[in-house]
């Protein structure tokens, strides 16, 4: 008996513990014209890519803006544009981040960037594979995971299944704009995230 309830209480404090490191990690909703996706970030593991994306979730950014490319069994992407392929204004590209342990696997969020490593924006992916070819080599820089889809992975596959490429030759784009209608940031401390210009 004196065992059991050793036990019993190791298993509640480690389960505590584990949900103490669960709350640390802020989490974000959007509201898509096709359900909800639900998104936890690592501010550890990627502290400047996370504030960059906590500052647009709060400044009301992303909302309006649409999934412009999907590509089923690799990534979709969003984040940039308005429903009529405009093009938002940004901040200042961030310093990339993929150097951080974190790999990108399926229903991770990774930074969208150009080939200059340190030029992400607001532009974010949602793996939908283990792409490996995007972690950081020992040379080369990666793209940077710096969140995961915790509920709503049916709903990026549903973006999958859109028809694409009747948009002015757009082959990787929904016929129907697929949009994020709203944002809600989970996490009080994470509303008054900001970063330095």
């Amino acid at each position: 008996m004196h065992l059991m309830m050793k036990t019993l209480i190791v298993s509640v404090l480690l389960s505590l513990s584990l949900t103490s490191q669960a709350l640390e990690n802020p989490r974000v909703t959007f509201e898509t014209d096709l359900g909800k996706l639900v998104i936890e970030l690592y501010p550890k593991e990627a502290p400047i890519t996370v504030e960059n994306f906590l500052r647009y979730c709060n400044d009301g950014f992303y909302t309006g803006t649409i999934f412009h490319r999907i590509i089923p069994n690799f990534v979709v992407q969003g984040g940039g544009l308005t429903f009529d392929y405009v093009k938002k204004e940004t901040r200042e590209p961030i310093k990339n981040e993929s150097d951080n342990g974190l790999k990108n696997r399926r229903g991770t969020l990774s930074m969208a960037r150009l080939p200059d490593p340190d030029s992400a924006t607001s532009q974010f992916f949602i793996n939908l594979n283990r792409n490996r070819h995007l972690d950081p080599k020992k040379d080369e820089a990666g793209y940077a995971v710096f969140g995961q889809v915790v509920d709503g992975m049916d709903v990026v596959i549903k973006m999958t299944k859109e028809p694409r490429g009747k948009i002015r030759g757009r082959e990787q784009s929904p016929d129907l704009p697929i949009r994020i209608l709203a944002v809600e940031v989970h996490d009080s401390r994470a509303t008054n995230a900001s970063i330095d210009e």
